[in-house]
């Protein structure tokens, strides 16, 4: 009997939605029924595990599953023996100090003493030693921001993304302590057949990630700016250039880094580019 390669990923949330979508960006469906805790993939030797997001470090562990989509920050809290196989882009926040918006603050020495609530002990700890702070730590699973309102601490530590909930909650970002996006864990326990699967998973996540970094550009060149529009598109190799059946005129395609996309375009444009369309790219094979 083949083997399955064994996937955690969280219950519920938005780091569940976006690790089903990315392995359905890689062509693999997952025949998911409601409230299924294991489901399997029709067309890819894979089995989903959906397991609360603080209880997959263990399992990664234990070998129970093989890889895991996590946030980077579960795993500095509760994992960092366990290996990275991919960063993935996504569920992008930060893991950060907060206090009441009235309190004046200086630097972390501010904390000494302090109450700290957190689901992120460790984290805390960590960061608190490298500047000598002790603080008096009150764990809570659940919604810290309360606490400084309630009268239970003096600040808190918690993930933060738009930092909305801070605002909401009279709360303000002090220090950010770390970064953290989903990532692609490995069980130290994996063995041989299914790290042959993994390796086909990276291949096509890669593909699919490095899609979601570029934009496709066609456009029409007159001949006589060809070389220096060329030398505006960065391409993988160098971009496809085609005549055009006006004479005169060629084809270039050729991909563009998103980040840099309207300022190769204007230059595009300045250079005589014309007729310039533009699409997504779905995946990119290297």
């Amino acid at each position: 009997m083949n083997k399955k390669i064994r996937i955690a990923i969280q219950k519920s949330g938005r780091l569940n939605e976006d690790s089903l979508q990315i392995l359905k960006d890689c062509g693999i469906s997952i025949d998911n029924g409601r409230d299924q805790l294991k489901a399997n993939a029709a067309n890819f030797p894979l089995e989903v595990f959906y397991l609360r997001n603080g209880d997959i470090p263990q399992y990664l562990r234990d070998g129970v599953v093989d890889i895991a989509i996590i946030g980077e920050n579960v795993l500095i809290e509760k994992g960092e023996d366990i290996a990275i196989a991919q960063k993935l882009g996504f569920s992008k926040c930060r893991v950060s100090l907060a206090i009441p918006k009235g309190v004046k603050y200086d630097s972390v020495s501010d904390f000494e003493g302090k109450k700290i609530a957190t689901s992120y002990p460790n984290t805390v700890l960590n960061y608190l030693s490298k500047y000598n702070v002790k603080a008096d730590l009150h764990i809570i699973n659940g919604s810290v921001e309360i606490a400084p309102n309630i009268g239970l601490a003096d600040g808190i530590c918690d993930i933060v993304s738009s930092g909305s909930t801070l605002f909401k909650n009279n709360l303000k970002e002090v220090e950010v302590m770390l970064t953290s996006e989903a990532v692609l864990a490995v069980s130290p326990k994996i063995d041989e057949e299914r790290q042959t699967i993994l390796d086909k998973l990276l291949f096509r996540i890669k593909a699919v990630l490095k899609g979601r970094d570029y934009k496709y550009v066609l456009l029409n060149a007159p001949n006589d700016r060809l070389d220096e529009i060329i030398a505006l598109l960065p391409g993988m190799k160098s971009p496809t250039v085609l005549p055009l059946a006006e004479k005169g005129w060629s084809s270039v395609h050729s991909v563009i880094d998103k980040n840099k996309f309207w300022e190769v375009i204007d230059n595009l444009k300045d250079s005589g580019a014309q007729g310039i369309l533009v699409s997504d790219i779905e995946k990119m094979v290297l």
